[in-house]
């Protein structure tokens, strides 16, 4: 494990991601919270060479990435989650590390950043989490729930991985402010569920959850 983050002190992004964790309601064991710092230390290190996210200073990574991700954690359930378009890792990896019992899976068609997910599982111990080089609409399999963050609209990403839903799966699409022709334009068979208002503690900017179930 890594425990070499720089700037700014490791204790203060740990209290900083404590205690959003606990605006949350978010339950973080101590281990837990060490590796998404340990996680967003390698974020840091690649990012200054792959330009991996546009966020650069250690302590906004904290709220707009880690709290950020989290924030969708009290929806999400189910045995197994892909990740669509996931970047760096976001939502799936803070997700993955607070479910360590989920199988979780990375979807990125973008090599460098398929290169750092590896890497970022392999360093981190995720055993639960399997990185895959693919385009959405190519990826094979069925999850309980699907994730997916700043990827596409919401009718593209039904579009392109609905077939990835279970029967009785729910995708979990992150958004800001809310469209009303975007929420209009998914597929057939695809239904919004709920909309969620989320508080990210130290964002300031509106976030929602829009979350997608099968039409009964």
């Amino acid at each position: 494990m890594i425990r070499t983050l720089i700037t700014p002190d490791r204790s203060v992004l740990h209290a900083r991601l404590r205690a959003g964790a606990e605006a949350l309601a978010v339950a973080l064991s101590a281990e837990q919270s060490e590796v998404l710092l340990d996680y967003l230390d390698l974020l840091v290190r690649w990012n200054a060479v792959y330009n991996l996210t546009a966020v650069r200073d250690p302590a906004d990574m904290v709220v707009r990435h880690l709290l950020d991700s989290l924030a969708i954690a009290p929806l999400v359930r189910g045995a197994s989650l892909a990740d669509l378009g996931t970047g760096p890792g976001l939502p799936g990896i803070p997700l993955a590390i607070l479910a360590p019992e989920r199988a979780v899976t990375l979807v990125d068609s973008n090599g460098k950043k398929t290169r750092f997910l590896r890497e970022a599982v392999r360093v981190l111990g995720l055993a639960n989490v399997r990185v895959e080089q693919a385009r959405v609409e190519a990826v094979q399999g069925q999850y309980d729930y699907l994730t997916a963050r700043a990827f596409a609209a919401l009718g593209d990403i039904l579009a392109w991985g609905g077939h990835l839903l279970a029967p009785d799966g729910r995708c979990v699409a992150m958004k800001g402010v809310l469209d009303d022709a975007e929420l209009a334009s998914l597929p057939s068979g695809f239904c919004i569920e709920k909309t969620v208002s989320l508080t990210v503690p130290g964002l300031g900017a509106a976030r929602h959850a829009v979350i997608i179930a099968r039409c009964r």
